[in-house]
């Protein structure tokens, strides 16, 4: 049956690409998508990736290939995405209106992101400092509200992948501004400059100017491996396909039946074959590489892997994937928990797919309930933007 459904899904990825063979997408067509169809189904395959990566399965394999011991990327494609997306719509209403709302913009980023982010930090930290009375966790506290927790130096447990929140929401408050306030023929050069600085600053290439970490209390601040040059790179995407200039030569290349299929090969073979240590120059391959896999499929909605990212299982969990992310160590502890307690808990496989199970139905309650209440407010007092 599983055969079956990948031969489908193959018949008709070569019926998409025959049909779109030769032709070019049109700017005009790509102005008009209020929704990017394929873009739930790409969060999915990100939110699968970091799910494998925090399951033991991979860690208990002999010499490993490379690609299987990479999940964590799946996290420097959602900042690719991320980029994208906030840029595309802020553009879009600054062309719309003549200028995009910053009130509007955090009104809706509020809303959407800080009550289930603050609720997940609230439970956990009341279980571990209230509950099992581990108060040297205090210290660590403050930093997860303040979105810092990307420059501790521990973490409370279960709240680790709040760093990739904290990075998001600093791109938040800095990349709006820039945005509003640079004449937009800046804004490709300032991007360049912005992730080359965090390309050197990782490799460390800052510290003969005097530019080096610093420690103030539990926070370090330092570049560490991905921070900001995969969302500033989506960001320069979202740039580079609102003018029609770029458009039109993006589409020659990105908008060709194969190209989508094509990409995201690349991004597989490129976390196989890069080297084993990414800092540096090799992430910035892979995320300029994500950055043309997330153009194939966005250049053109009749994209050749839209028959697969627009499943409805996929579209789904892509769709939810945020509170899966904030939830799943949590799933992993309950699943580590309820296995080891019945004898089970060296079965790796038997983890992967129970915690992943309880990821997604615990984001989904949370979704149909919690976050549900505050993204009926969303678009209360500042207008209706589509994001």
């Amino acid at each position: 049956m599983q055969d079956a459904h990948i031969g489908t899904w193959w018949i008709f990825v070569l019926i998409s690409i025959s049909t779109n063979m030769g032709q070019t997408p049109r700017f005009s067509d790509y102005q008009a998508v209020r929704h990017f169809g394929s873009l739930n189904g790409l969060r999915f395959f990100c939110i699968a990736a970091v799910l494998w990566h925090h399951a033991p399965v991979w860690t208990a394999i002999d010499d490993a290939p490379l690609i299987l011991t990479r999940g964590f990327a799946g996290v420097d494609f959602f900042f690719v995405l991320s980029g994208f997306l906030i840029t595309t719509l802020l553009m879009r209403e600054a062309a719309a209106r003549g200028r995009f709302s910053l009130k509007g913009f955090y009104w809706r980023r509020f809303l959407r992101i800080i009550p289930v982010y603050f609720l997940v930090v609230t439970l956990v930290s009341a279980y571990y400092i209230g509950v099992k009375g581990e108060t040297q966790y205090l210290d660590q506290l403050p930093f997860y509200y303040l979105f810092l927790s990307n420059f501790l130096m521990s973490h409370i447990p279960l709240l680790t992948p709040s760093w990739a929140r904290a990075v998001e929401e600093q791109y938040y408050v800095v990349w709006p501004l820039l945005l509003m306030l640079l004449p937009a023929r800046w804004l490709l050069p300032v991007l360049t400059v912005l992730i080359l600085l965090n390309v050197v600053a990782v490799l460390g290439w800052l510290t003969p100017l005097g530019i080096a970490a610093f420690a103030v209390g539990p926070l370090e601040f330092a570049m560490f491996n991905t921070t900001y040059a995969p969302i500033l790179i989506g960001s320069g995407s979202a740039v580079l396909l609102h003018r029609p200039e770029s458009f039109a030569w993006l589409g020659r290349i990105f908008g060709q039946a194969p190209a989508s299929v094509l990409s995201f090969l690349l991004v597989l073979a490129l976390l196989q074959w890069l080297p084993a240590d990414l800092r540096g120059w090799p992430n910035l391959v892979l995320h300029l590489a994500m950055a043309a896999a997330l153009i194939s499929v966005v250049i053109r909605e009749d994209n050749a892997l839209r028959p697969l990212l627009a499943l409805a299982p996929l579209s789904r969990i892509g769709e939810i994937s945020y509170g899966i992310y904030l939830y799943h160590l949590i799933a992993l502890h309950i699943a580590n928990t309820g296995l080891r307690a019945f004898g089970f808990g060296h079965f790796d496989w038997a983890i992967l797919l129970i915690y992943s199970v309880i990821s997604v139905i615990i984001a989904e309650v949370s979704f149909r309930t919690f976050e549900r209440y505050f993204l009926n407010l969303k678009y209360k007092g500042w207008g209706r933007v589509s994001s």
